[in-house]
């Protein structure tokens, strides 16, 4: 008898995985959200946004004022929607990713008014 897998118990959510239709540009745009949220540029990331006055979870806007990087827009551009939106899903579960006291910090950023 082989090792089945055991299934998730009932409740818990398993993302699929979706096929990337455009590797280089995802890629591209993946990596620079990974270096905006690194250890080493997250409280610079999150300067940059408040002196912009945008939202955190705002993407589209923080693509278009290049704060991900000069390219990434246009690189963001040539996705298609389901690449899109895996990108937009891996930036919004960044940020929830950010220590506690930097999101204390910029409260402002990360508030719904």
């Amino acid at each position: 008898m082989q090792n089945q897998p055991s299934s998730p118990a009932v409740g818990n959510f398993e993302q699929p995985v979706l096929p990337i239709a455009d590797p280089q540009p995802f890629h591209a745009v993946h990596s620079a959200i990974e270096a905006a949220f690194s250890s080493a540029k997250v409280a610079a990331f999150l300067k940059s946004l408040a002196r912009q006055s945008l939202r955190i979870r705002d993407f589209e806007a923080v693509l278009a004022r290049a704060l991900l990087g000069d390219q990434t827009r246009a690189e963001y551009a040539r996705l298609g929607n389901a690449d899109q939106g895996q990108l937009r899903e891996f930036y919004l579960a960044s940020l929830e990713h950010i220590a506690p006291e930097l999101r204390h910090r910029f409260f402002k950023l990360y508030a719904y008014y």
